[in-house]
C-alpha cells in the first residue's frame, strides 16, 4: 500500500514567509496611508486655521459698522496648497457680513483663540473647515463674530494618494525581495533535516550504530526515536539470527537420528515389505532434511544479504574446501569431480558464509543431477575484473529452461523427475550474486550435462 504524502514542509515554511511578507506589506500601505492621511490633513489644517486668522485680524469696527479687510495674500496662500475650491463665511452678531450665508457652522462654536476644524458636506463637496471667533467693537459695543474659511479635499487626497503609491511600490518591492529571502532562509532553516537525513542515507544496510550526528534542538527528539527504532531493529535481527542457527540445529539433528535409526532397521529387516517401507521413510527423512536445511539457507542469505560480514576471500581455498566435503557424496554415486584451481590467489571481497553457501548448493546440483559414473569439474578463473567460478556436469541439463526460470523460488526443472529437491538451490546462487554485485548463469553443454557460472567482483 502507498504512503500518503503529507504536504511539503519546504512549501509550507515558503508560503508561511510569503504569506507573513504579504501581511506586512500590506501593513506597511494602510499605515503609511493613515500617516499620510492625518499629515496632510494636519497641514491643511495648520493652513486654514491660519487663514481662518488672518481674515480675523482684517476685521475692523466704524463709525458706520464692523468693516472686513480680505486680503488677497491671504487666499493666496491658501490657495497655494492645491487646485481646491474656497469657500467663506463673516458672521457678526449672527449677521453674515460677507461670504457664503450657507456655509455650515460647527456643531460647537469656538470659544476663546482656540479654532475648530471640522468637516462638512458643501454644495456636493467634501470640505475641510476652520472656524476662528474674534470680538470686534460696533458702535461702542463688543459684538461676537464667527470666521469660518472651508477648501476642498481633492488636494489633499491628492498627496496622501501619491504618498499611498508610493507605500504600495515599496510594498510590492518588499514582497518581490521576500520571495528569494523566503527560499534562502528555508533551505537554510531545512539544512540540518537534510544534513541528518544524508548522514543516515550513508550508511550500510549492516550499519546499526545510534545516530550521533549534531541536531539542533528542535530534531533531538526525532534523532532520538530513530536510535531507539534502531536498537530494536538490532535487537530482532540479533534474535532473528540465533533463531536460524538454532532451527538448523534443532531440526537437522532429530532427522540425522531418524535416519540412522531407519537405516539400522533397514539392516535388520527381513521382510521384503518392511524394508520397501524403512526406504521409503529414508527418502523422506533426506527430502524433509534437504528441503529444510534450503529453506534455512535461502533465511541465512536473505538475513545476510543486508548485513553482510565484508572481508577478502580466497576463492581457490574456499572452493578446494567444498570439494573436499562433497568427496564422500561422489565417489558413493562413482562420479569423478574434478578441481581446476585456475591462477592462484584469486580473491573476492565480500560475505564468507554466503559465498560458501552459493557454491555449495551449485556443487550439491551437479552432484544430484548426474548420472552415476558420471562428472563434475569446478574450475576458477580471474579477468577483467571478475572471478569466475564454473561448475561443469554432465547430468540431465536444462530441457530448455532459461536460469531466471530456474532461479525462481520453488521451481525446478521439467526434467527434475524423481531427484530429490526443493527449487530453492538456484535460488540461493542469484540472491548472493546479486548481493554481491556479481552474476550468475546457466548455460546447456554440448553432449548433456550443465554449465553453471558464478562471477563476483575480485579484489
Amino acid at each position: 500500500m502507498a504512503l500518503a504524502r503529507a504536504p511539503s514542509l519546504r512549501r509550507r515554511l515558503i508560503l508561511q514567509l510569503l504569506a507573513g511578507a504579504a501581511v506586512m506589506a500590506l501593513v506597511l500601505y494602510f499605515a503609511v496611508r493613515t500617516a499620510a492621511d492625518r499629515a496632510t490633513e494636519a497641514s491643511q489644517d495648520a493652513i486654514l486655521t491660519a487663514a481662518a486668522a488672518s481674515v480675523a485680524d482684517g476685521l475692523r469696527g466704524t463709525e458706520d459698522g464692523v468693516e472686513i479687510d480680505l486680503n488677497r495674500a491671504t487666499f493666496s496662500m491658501v490657495a497655494a496648497a492645491g487646485q481646491d475650491r474656497l469657500f467663506w463665511r463673516v458672521e457678526v452678531a449672527g449677521q453674515t457680513l460677507t461670504g457664503y450665508d450657507d456655509l455650515p457652522l460647527p456643531a460647537a462654536l469656538p470659544g476663546g483663540a482656540e479654532p475648530v476644524v471640522y468637516n462638512a458636506l458643501y454644495r456636493d463637496a467634501d470640505l475641510r473647515l476652520a472656524a476662528v471667533a474674534r470680538s470686534v467693537l460696533d458702535r461702542d459695543r463688543l459684538q461676537p463674530a464667527l470666521i469660518v474659511l472651508g477648501q476642498t479635499r481633492f488636494g489633499q487626497e491628492a498627496i496622501a494618494g501619491r504618498l499611498a503609491n508610493g507605500a504600495a511600490l515599496a510594498g510590492l518591492a518588499f514582497f518581490a525581495l521576500a520571495v528569494p529571502m523566503a527560499l534562502v532562509f528555508t533551505n537554510s532553516v531545512l539544512a540540518p533535516v537534510r544534513r541528518l537525513a544524508e548522514a543516515v542515507s550513508r550508511r550500510g544496510p549492516a550499519d546499526l550504530r545510534g545516530v550521533d550526528h549534531p541536531t539542533p534542538q528542535e530534531l533531538a527528539p526525532f534523532r532520538d526515536a530513530l536510535n531507539s527504532f534502531i536498537g530494536r531493529l538490532r535487537t530482532t535481527l540479533s534474535q532473528t539470527e540465533t533463531f536460524i542457527a538454532e532451527a538448523a540445529h534443532h531440526i537437522r539433528t532429530p532427522l540425522s537420528t531418524v535416519r540412522t535409526e531407519a537405516e539400522i532397521a533397514l539392516r535388520r529387516a527381513e521382510s521384503e515389505e518392511t524394508r520397501a517401507r524403512l526406504r521409503s521413510v529414508i527418502r523422506a527423512v533426506d527430502e524433509s532434511a534437504r528441503s529444510a536445511g534450503q529453506l534455512l539457507d535461502h533465511a541465512m542469505v536473505a538475513y545476510r544479504s543486508n548485513r553482510m560480514d565484508v572481508a577478502d576471500i580466497d576463492l581457490g581455498v574456499v572452493l578446494d574446501g567444498l570439494a573436499r566435503s562433497f568427496a564422500p557424496t561422489a565417489e558413493l554415486r562413482d562420479i569423478a569431480l574434478t578441481v581446476d584451481p585456475g591462477p592462484g590467489g584469486v580473491r573476492v571481497r565480500g560475505d564468507r558464509v554466503l559465498v560458501e553457501s552459493a557454491l555449495r548448493n551449485l556443487i550439491d546440483n551437479a552432484l544430484k543431477y548426474s548420472a552415476p559414473e558420471g562428472s563434475v569439474h569446478l574450475s576458477l578463473a580471474n579477468g577483467d575484473g571478475r572471478a569466475r567460478v564454473a561448475v561443469r556436469d554432465t547430468g540431465r541439463g536444462l530441457a530448455g529452461a532459461d536460469a531466471a526460470t530456474l532461479a525462481a523460488r520453488f521451481r525446478r526443472g521439467p526434467n527434475a523427475g524423481d531427484v530429490v529437491g526443493s527449487g530453492l538451490g538456484l535460488t540461493i546462487v542469484a540472491e548472493v550474486a546479486r548481493a554481491m554485485g556479481g552474476d550468475f548463469a546457466l548455460e546447456p553443454v554440448s553432449g548433456g550435462g550443465t554449465l553453471a557460472t558464478l562471477s563476483l567482483p575480485s579484489c
